[in-house]
């Protein structure tokens, strides 16, 4: 599947967690193309970002979401989902209310004062690992708890946990939390497919909300990020499952432009 010579491409960020925009309705995009996904994602030589976001049509819902993680593979994000709400609206798809489909299933979003509100997908439990927590909320994320969070050695933790033979072969996300109240938060995490920090990840921080929840049987967090402040409603607790979970926050056009194709080859 070739690509158009030149492609218009929108940069976003929710948080500081930034993705490559595409407007693929068409479904030109090849999806197999790998290689043009870690080109266009790197930092230095292409247009950088954390990853790469399809907007697709569905025939059932308001649109489709297709996500590569800056290496190319593919997950749930929940910040680049934020965005790609933002992006639809922005594209005249939607206005205020969504539902849309990604690739851990449907969600619902509303658009309310330049903040994203995104329902997340239920969470049945969280478990055991490692001695810390380890919750799916879409992507796995292993939660551990920290003391002086600013000077922690989040990289270098970060890769030992992603690559513990417990969550081989896929590895998991690694979040590290500290405590700044019972309904407060200090969230910074390692991206697995990013391979490094990053300044927000919605997934990290609702995993992290919902331990925190667990603990102080609080239902509805702050968190803050390097990159920005987000907040996480839910409803359930550690026994029952956790419903009704939101992620809330900005999402932001930061630019646009048009790349070719045949220069990333």
């Amino acid at each position: 599947m070739a690509l158009p010579q030149d492609m218009r491409f929108y940069k976003y960020q929710g948080t500081g967690n930034d993705f490559v925009m595409l407007d693929d309705r068409q479904a030109r995009w090849d999806l197999a193309n790998i290689e043009l996904v870690q080109a266009l994602c790197h930092r230095k030589f292409g247009i950088g970002a954390d990853g790469l976001i399809l907007i697709r049509s569905h025939v059932d819902y308001d649109f489709e979401v297709v996500y590569f993680n800056a290496d190319g593979s593919q997950s749930f994000c929940g910040n680049g989902a934020r965005c790609a709400v933002a992006f639809a609206a922005f594209l005249g798809i939607i206005s205020q209310h969504t539902r849309f489909l990604a690739i851990d299933g449907p969600h619902e979003a509303s658009i309310t004062d330049g903040l994203v509100a995104l329902k997340m997908g239920d969470v049945s439990k969280i478990s055991e690992s490692l001695g810390d927590a380890f919750v799916h909320t879409g992507s796995p994320h292993h939660v551990r708890w920290v003391e002086q969070l600013e000077d922690y050695p989040v990289l270098e933790q970060g890769q030992l946990l992603r690559h513990d033979p417990c969550y081989a072969p896929g590895g998991s996300n690694v979040n590290f939390v500290q405590q700044l109240g019972d309904a407060e938060i200090f969230v910074r995490t390692f991206e697995r497919g990013v391979e490094n920090e990053t300044l927000s990840c919605g997934t990290g921080v609702t995993a992290a909300a919902l331990v925190c929840g667990a603990l102080t049987q609080q239902k509805d967090i702050q968190i803050r990020t390097l990159g920005g402040n987000l907040r996480v409603t839910f409803e359930g607790n550690a026994h029952t499952g956790f419903t009704n979970i939101w992620l809330i926050g900005p999402a932001q056009q930061v630019f646009s432009g048009q790349f070719r194709s045949e220069d990333f080859r």
